[in-house]
């Protein structure tokens, strides 16, 4: 029923124990030829060579790259994405500049951008216009290299708005509007975050295939891989095909110890 040719290895997840720059390499020894990266940088605006390494120790290790996020802004202190902070807006910009780049250079098609945290106190409407904004920039910047930016729902997270695939919708369709052309942004399906946060997924699957653009498989509980946890993953692909998606299904799990399709 599924090629081969749609399942993708998430690299910053199946491969996370090697150096960034080794990554692609390794998933092309494990068979894969189409990856998928978190943003692989330390720095929302990485210095050139940085990039050009990066775009180059990819290219010589063979997969297609087909998706990859925008930053998170500073991980390790807690934040999810900055798209959506409205101090922000120029690091948001230049980091655009820096992503589309790689995009162009790599062939890269879709792009998932992580909405960031919103504390209590903060507006949400202030956060919201500037999510919309940024989002429209980037869809007419992405649209020129071949690219749809995508939303995704997120499981575990504190203050993080966007926890449910209307929530994405919603936006997406802001932005739509905003541009006056439909399928602006995407919704990326986390097959993993939508049965963390309680979500019917087959209804999700169903209501929202029009913006379903890419999908991401773990199991649940444990985000580990396909088997390993109580999720009917055949079921939800067959739905997807049913539903006429063609995309990629990408494997963005944790390793259980000893998985072949990591090593």
């Amino acid at each position: 029923m599924f090629s081969a040719r749609r399942f993708a290895a998430n690299c910053s997840m199946l491969f996370g124990d090697v150096p960034v720059l080794e990554q692609a390499a390794r998933a092309a020894a494990a068979g894969y030829d189409m990856v998928e990266f978190w943003w692989p940088f330390e720095r929302s605006v990485p210095d050139d060579a940085e990039v050009t390494r990066f775009v180059e120790a990819v290219g010589a290790a063979g997969p297609q790259v087909i998706a990859m996020n925008f930053t998170l802004g500073d991980a390790v202190a807690g934040e999810r994405g900055i798209v959506s902070d409205p101090a922000r807006i120029a690091e948001f910009r230049e980091h655009l500049d820096v992503l589309a780049g790689i995009v162009a250079r790599l062939g890269v098609l879709r792009c998932c951008v992580p909405y960031g945290r919103v504390p209590v106190g903060r507006r949400l409407s202030a956060h919201q216009e500037t999510a919309i904004a940024n989002l429209a920039v980037a869809s007419d910047r992405l649209r020129t290299v071949g690219a749809v930016p995508m939303l995704e729902p997120l499981s575990g997270v504190a203050d993080y708005p966007i926890t449910t695939a209307e929530a994405a919708e919603d936006i997406a369709v802001r932005v739509d509007s905003a541009l006056g052309r439909a399928g602006t942004v995407g919704i990326l399906a986390d097959l993993y975050h939508l049965a963390a946060n309680g979500a019917d997924i087959e209804a999700v699957l169903r209501r929202h295939i029009k913006r379903i653009v890419h999908v991401q498989v773990a199991d649940f509980p444990g985000r580990h891989e396909p088997g390993t946890g109580r999720l009917d993953i055949d079921r939800y692909l067959a739905v997807l095909n049913e539903l006429g998606y063609h995309g990629h299904f990408a494997l963005e799990f944790v390793p259980s110890p000893g998985d072949r399709r990591s090593t």
